[in-house]
């Protein structure tokens, strides 16, 4: 983290889910008005690491073989013998980030959604598989709706996490002013390769799960379906469509990996508590009668995590 804070001032929590979602081989979106540093957060991350990386402008007239590449024909000049060839598009790098992914319509969208559950591309009927590490972080813009194109439930749970960027405290804005006006960028060292990251994804498998903290990772994300026989009063008031198993797998796979960093063994609930927010935030959708009570996502999940009851270690 100390290299990505040569450029990122604040936003520690933002960074540290970020490297979470890497490590746990999982996708991040991440939401935030603009001028919050989102494509230079993922750009240093792209420097940081001994990685291919490549940037895709999502814009309304974006094709999906913009993205996953075309059969281009190609002809040999000596012998005029004409074949046809596949040209890989940006999809075929390490890193991805997708700026403002819900600027382009869904049929485009879709071409990234093989992408990231299948870790490959088809084009003409063929193929073609994509370089692991494979991992992609995009960006949506919150506060413009004309022009948009709301990302559906289904890719939407392709992503481990929603990062939401909020303004900076007054004393950080003070020190980004400072530094973006006085001199140039940090440079940011290559410190992690793609086998070295493959190798933490793998090993991170092994941090252990208490069987109580496993239990609350199950009974929270239960706990926002609203067709439960046991849900909660406000939850079938609110809540029109909870999470699913996914929401389950990212909670204690992101919790192996935040323990991990913090030099533990084992997962805690409070690995589960810090993590529900990024996990949750776009898999429970709320109502009408939520919006008409001014009832947010936010608000459901930090009720959830107050009223779920927490199983007594030792559980078998």
């Amino acid at each position: 983290m100390s290299q990505i804070r040569r450029r990122i001032v604040g936003q520690d929590n933002v960074i540290e889910q970020v490297l979470i979602a890497l490590f746990a081989g999982g996708h991040c979106l991440l939401t935030g008005v603009p001028g919050l540093a989102k494509t230079l957060l993922i750009r240093s991350l792209g420097e940081m690491l001994d990685l291919s990386y490549k940037r895709i402008q999502f814009t309304p007239d974006l094709m999906p073989a913009d993205i996953t590449g075309m059969d281009m024909l190609d002809e040999d000049r000596t012998t005029g013998r004409r074949t046809i060839e596949f040209v890989k598009g940006p999809i075929f790098a390490n890193i991805i980030l997708a700026d403002e992914i819900n600027r382009t319509p869904p049929k485009t969208q879709a071409a990234l959604l093989e992408a990231m559950q299948e870790y490959q591309v088809t084009a003409a009927g063929e193929r073609y598989s994509l370089d692991k590490p494979f991992f992609v972080l995009a960006t949506q813009n919150p506060i413009e709706l004309e022009g948009t194109y709301p990302l559906p439930e289904a890719q939407l749970d392709r992503f481990m996490f929603n990062i939401v960027l909020d303004y900076l405290s007054a004393e950080d804005e003070l020190t980004v002013a400072l530094e973006t006006t006085s001199r140039d960028r940090e440079p940011v060292e290559k410190i992690l390769s793609g086998a070295d990251i493959l190798s933490f994804q793998h090993e991170v498998r092994s941090v252990f799960v208490p069987q109580n903290v496993a239990q609350f990772a199950v009974d929270l994300v239960r706990s926002t379906r609203p067709k439960e026989a046991d849900a909660l009063e406000f939850v079938s008031n609110w809540v029109s469509w909870g999470a699913g198993l996914r929401a389950t797998q990212y909670l204690l796979l992101g919790g192996k990996v935040r323990a991990a960093l913090r030099g533990r063994y084992n997962v805690a609930i409070e690995d589960i508590h810090a993590l529900a927010h990024p996990v949750l935030r776009h898999r429970v959708l709320t109502n009408f009668y939520a919006e008409s009570e001014g009832v947010t996502v936010e608000s459901v999940i930090d009720r959830l995590l107050s009223e779920v009851s927490e199983p007594v270690s030792g559980l078998s």
